[in-house]
């Protein structure tokens, strides 16, 4: 299988040494939890870097971004028609974070500044719908989340699959080729507390406090990584 990685912003040089970039955490992931060949091919999508046809890949994945999907720069319009283009082919999508918001924006539905402010740490969402390729199942998942922004209007066809009463549509599925979440499987607690040490005065102490106690919390990386992999993998 051949994931092409949609990169949509790098990780801050300071970080890079310890972290590595985008591109790196998502093939950390996905090839720990493949049970076959994987392959990846990087796409800049931030600097207009597309594959030459749709089908260079078995299926995409968006990453995050520190922008936001409403922000009318050149690509990010590019990126959200790569979206339906891939969507009318039905061509195998996983958006994450801002992956998953300009999913939601580029098939009709909203994303829109979260009126509870930045979700940081870990954050569960209970699970509403059960599908195939979620296996090994579970009731719930707890993630990493870093966004401000939040999925307020499903597309029209999509279905929620899991939500919270912070983030009600935390993941969701269209048709049987898009899937998308709110959290980031591929963030390790390490860089996720680097975030929060960034941002500690945008955040506030309370939130900065209870974003960095969430840490010592268990969370479903792994699993959410096989489910990704047999969703990528599905029909193939």
């Amino acid at each position: 299988m051949k994931v092409g990685i949609l990169q949509a912003d790098a990780v801050l040089p300071q970080f890079q040494a310890q972290f590595g970039n985008y591109p790196d955490m998502f093939q950390t992931l996905l090839s720990g939890a493949a049970t076959g060949p994987i392959e990846f091919a990087v796409y800049d999508v931030e600097h207009l870097q597309y594959p030459k046809t749709l089908d260079e890949c078995d299926g995409y994945v968006i990453t995050g971004s520190k922008k936001s999907v409403y922000d009318d720069e050149p690509w990010i319009h590019r990126l959200r028609q790569f979206v339906l283009d891939l969507h009318q082919a039905k061509i195998r999508l996983v958006g994450i974070c801002f992956g998953h918001q300009i999913v939601a924006t580029a098939l009709g539905g909203d994303t829109q500044p979260a009126a509870v402010g930045w979700g940081v740490g870990i954050h569960r969402s209970e699970l509403v719908a059960s599908k195939e390729f979620m296996q090994p199942p579970l009731d719930s998942i707890a993630a990493i989340v870093s966004h401000k922004d939040q999925v307020t209007r499903l597309p029209e066809g999509a279905e929620l699959l899991a939500g919270s009463e912070f983030c009600p549509n935390a993941m969701y599925q269209v048709q049987d080729h898009i899937l998308t979440f709110q959290g980031h499987p591929e963030f390790c607690k390490s860089y996720s507390k680097a975030l929060m040490d960034m941002r500690q005065d945008i955040l506030g102490s309370e939130k900065y406090q209870a974003g960095v106690s969430s840490l010592t919390q268990p969370m479903h990386a792994e699993t959410l990584a096989q489910w990704i992999v047999r969703f990528l993998d599905s029909d193939r």
